[in-house]
């Protein structure tokens, strides 16, 4: 059996899926989008660092693992710390500055939060 949300106009729990993409309310007629509830559910993404740490944009992480670079730009060393970091949605996770490389993306699998 499913069960769909309360009313948000008058709480009642008879509600249900009209077919059309609505909840519908037959105590006051209220009608709300389904999709708009399932927007609600979602959370916010939340990047986290090779140990599990929590990281947010500004934080200075330091780079686990020698990285090489495409294009035979040399490598980024293990153990350099990278300052001022923001965080963007996407496959590389982590734009930065690094210094002597200059600007770049990083996995936040291959930093930890210093």
């Amino acid at each position: 059996m499913t069960t769909f949300p309360p009313c948000p106009a008058c709480s009642s729990t008879l509600t249900y899926e009209d077919g059309s993409g609505n909840y519908v309310c037959p105590e006051c007629a209220h009608e709300w989008p389904v999709k708009a509830e399932a927007s609600a559910e979602e959370t916010a993404r939340v990047w986290r660092d090779a140990g599990g740490n929590v990281l947010q944009d500004g934080d200075t992480v330091t780079v686990i693992k020698d990285l090489k670079l495409k294009g035979g730009g040399g490598v980024v060393k293990q153990g350099t710390k990278v300052k001022n970091i923001r965080l963007v949605d996407g496959d590389h996770d982590i734009d930065c500055k690094i210094d002597g490389f200059g600007a770049m993306s990083l996995k936040s699998e291959f930093v930890r939060k210093s």
